[in-house]
């Protein structure tokens, strides 16, 4: 009696996965430089091409986990290079908020006085945004 021999994975699209994954891991490194280096142009730049590349890797993915698994390598790589996206997120999000905190004490709203009975918490009702309605 012969065991049924179990199906092999496509892996037909590892080279494109591989592809796609090196594209997004690319961009993310570029992103890193500009972000280290204050570029803000770069970091437009970087960013925009991250967007596209993150994009078309979701897409290839997706694809290739239909038509089987997908090479463990490669699905960790992509789980490092999403933690990636998320810790540089968390960066962004916390410079953004120092840097509002900077402009509203530099640069106080009209009608609001740095030092008034309210102190702090005038400020933070404010919500620190750059642009407010």
């Amino acid at each position: 009696m012969s065991t049924p021999v179990p199906p092999r994975p496509d892996t037909s699209s590892a080279p494109q996965l591989e592809d796609t994954l090196a594209a997004v891991e690319q961009r993310l490194a570029g992103l890193g430089e500009a972000l280290r280096a204050r570029d803000a142009a770069g970091i437009e730049l970087h960013a925009g091409e991250l967007h596209r590349a993150l994009a078309r890797a979701v897409d290839h993915f997706s694809r290739a986990a239909r038509s089987g698994p997908v090479p463990p390598v490669l699905r960790n790589r992509l789980v490092n290079a999403s933690g990636q996206v998320a810790a540089q997120r968390e960066s962004l999000a916390r410079a953004t908020a120092a840097l509002d905190r900077a402009i509203d004490v530099l640069l106080p709203r009209e009608g609001s006085s740095l030092y008034s009975t309210h102190g702090a918490n005038e400020r933070s009702l404010r919500g620190g945004g750059l642009i407010q309605a």
